[in-house]
């Protein structure tokens, strides 16, 4: 299951059926099952804050992703994404704002399927995954 929720913003996603599909889709051609993940909405602000509390750091960014899977091949996490950054990597990068919404959908999900993006090298994979999926789309 796929839900998604906004904590200080007023913010719907303009597909929903096709968006949850899609990342089910995603997660199911990664070789791994739906448990559940919570998309949780919101702004610069309070992303600003969970980063500083829970992974001390002093940065904004566009999403954030809780692993809470106990299972080795169930995917159930948390992912915050701040709708701020969106907008303004958006605009960074010559994008539409559904398009970079994408993106950032399905970099949480491919943290939840075991990628990373800290080295040069897993930000190409990880890049190169996001391009994958979202010609999916």
């Amino acid at each position: 299951m796929i839900n998604f929720h906004t904590e200080d913003i007023n913010f719907k996603v303009e597909k929903p059926i096709k968006t949850k599909k899609w990342l089910k889709k995603v997660i199911e051609m990664e070789g791994f099952e739906l448990s559940e993940i919570n998309y949780i909405f919101c702004s610069d602000e309070y992303l600003h804050k969970i980063n500083l509390e829970y992974l001390d750091h002093d940065t904004l960014t566009d999403i954030i992703t809780f692993d809470n899977s106990e299972e080795k091949n169930l995917i159930e996490g948390d992912i915050f994404v701040s709708i701020d950054r969106v907008n303004d990597n958006a605009k960074d990068f010559n994008s539409s704002f559904e398009q970079e919404l994408q993106r950032v959908l399905v970099h949480g999900v491919l943290h939840l399927c075991g990628y990373y993006d800290k080295s040069i090298e897993d930000e190409k994979q990880m890049r190169a995954k996001e391009d994958f999926y979202l010609n999916i789309w």
